[in-house]
């Protein structure tokens, strides 16, 4: 059975002793192993990044961005190959993982433009014969941690930026599905970034606590669970390492009485169950606002349901795929039996779904769940799964006062004809990411995607103009060439 190693220094490097299973979540077999890297693999590929680094600093960000519009042209070329990759590991179906692929190729088209956002600010005369100017310096050498659930778009998020700013890379993706990154890391090195200056290592905890205690990496992105999130930011702050961490979600969407009801649906049915709700944008609240709409939303919900169609990632006439482990499988059978013992009713039940001639693989239908409240543990928690609770309330301040009351800040979501109550909404709302009739308001790549409260610890949000100010350092230089003969006494004011 084939082990998939390590990319450092331009080169696919053999194990380490310690691997683990990848499994087909479509079916339940193993059809792979993964190295994980050991304490000796991560400083192998820290050495190689940080001896690249002097000569990568040096080169002009033109060059750096015409090896992005090359990695571009490689990566729609192999879209086919990598949606390939991203189904066996992760079972997410091709059109799913396609559209994955393309909103990371968003990212390099954003890195491209390094010359104009890498320009600083200048000017002239601030004082007599004085120049000011600003210039964005790299950091070194970077690392990015990022989760099993979009295998090439998160890493997407994160490297490119980083390289075209100079910094070299080393990331650890996700060891339950690694195959994609590592096919990735290999185009952008064919299209002609020099060897060291993006690094690939497979692993689990022994490799991020590497990363995370080696002296010369000097920022940390991370995406994945909160309780992970928070303790990679907390680490990171002690050993002066600069850091973003996106952490969990329990997005919520609004829908008035006065919403389109049909796109309502539509949308919500999308968003809450794409991917087999494993994203940290799905919805999974819908929070209805007085009994009409929560009748009308119910029955429309309850009807289109009845079509969804659940099976493996190459079939593209599926909806969507199985869970990513079997572990992960039965947590999310366990919210949604927590919930139904504490009162909330099961309108459509996925637990038992069969797949035919894929009994093994690792699948939960679309589930709907009413009559939800504030206090059960479906509610207060991240399910992470093809779930959409339904919550209840008398108006909209009541809907706005139960998302800011949740831990989580990540996206939210109205949906109305009311310009008056979108304004307000949004305007007023604790949460970092807001859509109005648009269910999944991820942000395109040049703005920046991050949420609130616990959805993400740091200061700076991820891609978009967040990623330059994350990934470089402003310098400000001030000059002086007073004319010839031009000679001063000591002055002890402030300079002014």
């Amino acid at each position: 059975m084939h082990t998939i190693g390590h990319f450092i220094n331009g080169e696919i490097i053999a194990g380490d002793d310690r691997t683990q299973d990848v499994f087909n979540p479509s079916t339940g077999e193993v059809i792979r192993q993964v190295s994980l890297a050991s304490g000796d693999t991560v400083a192998k590929a820290v050495a190689a990044a940080e001896a690249a680094f002097p000569a990568w600093r040096a080169t002009p960000p033109l060059k750096r961005a015409r090896v992005m519009f090359r990695f571009r042209d490689l990566l729609e070329q192999h879209i086919d190959e990598i949606a390939e990759l991203i189904g066996q590991e992760h079972g997410k179906i091709a059109h799913d993982a396609i559209g994955e692929i393309n909103r990371g190729i968003e990212n390099v088209e954003y890195a491209c433009c390094a010359p104009e956002i890498l320009k600083g600010e200048h000017s002239r005369n601030v004082g007599p014969d004085i120049d000011s100017w600003s210039e964005f310096q790299p950091l070194g050498v970077v690392a990015g941690i990022t989760p099993f659930n979009f295998p090439a778009m998160v890493p997407l998020w994160m490297y490119p930026m980083a390289i075209v700013c100079g910094n070299c890379f080393v990331l650890k993706p996700s060891e339950r599905d690694p195959s994609a990154a590592l096919f990735i890391a290999q185009l952008l090195h064919q299209a002609g970034l020099p060897a060291g200056v993006m690094n690939v290592i497979n692993g689990d905890r022994e490799a991020v606590d590497c990363l995370l205690q080696d002296d010369r990496v000097q920022a940390i992105s991370f995406v994945g669970s909160t309780p992970v999130a928070r303790a990679i930011h907390q680490q990171s702050a002690q050993l002066g390492k600069r850091c973003q961490a996106l952490g969990g979600a329990k997005n919520h969407a609004v829908v008035m009485p006065d919403a389109d009801m049909d796109n309502a649906v539509n949308a919500l049915i999308g968003a809450a169950f794409g991917s087999s709700g494993e994203r940290c944008m799905a919805i999974s609240v819908a929070v209805a606002v007085g009994d009409q709409a929560a009748q009308q939303l119910v029955s429309g919900l309850r009807q289109k349901m009845q079509t969804l169609k659940t099976g493996p990632f190459d079939d593209r006439s599926n909806d969507f795929g199985p869970l990513i482990t079997a572990e992960h499988q039965q947590r999310v059978k366990g919210f949604i039996d927590s919930a139904e013992s504490q009162g909330a009713e099961v309108v459509i039940d996925g637990r038992d779904v069969q797949v035919e001639n894929h009994l093994k693989g690792f699948f939960i239908g679309g589930t709907l769940l009413d009559h939800v409240t504030a206090e059960m543990e479906s509610y207060q928690a991240e399910i992470f799964g093809p779930v959409l609770q339904i919550v209840r309330v008398e108006n909209l301040q009541q809907a706005m006062q139960l998302i800011d009351a949740h831990a989580y800040g990540n996206g939210t979501c109205l949906f109305t004809r009311d310009g008056e109550a979108a304004r307000y909404f949004s305007d007023h709302i604790q949460v970092g990411m807001v859509g109005i009739n648009v269910p999944l308001p991820v942000p395109v790549a040049y703005h920046s995607f991050g949420g609130w409260k616990q959805s993400l610890f740091g200061d700076l949000s991820a891609y978009g103009p967040d990623s330059v100010r994350f990934y470089t350092r402003r310098k400000t230089i001030t000059q002086r060439w007073p004319s010839s003969g031009v000679r001063e006494g000591v002055n002890f004011s402030f300079p002014s």
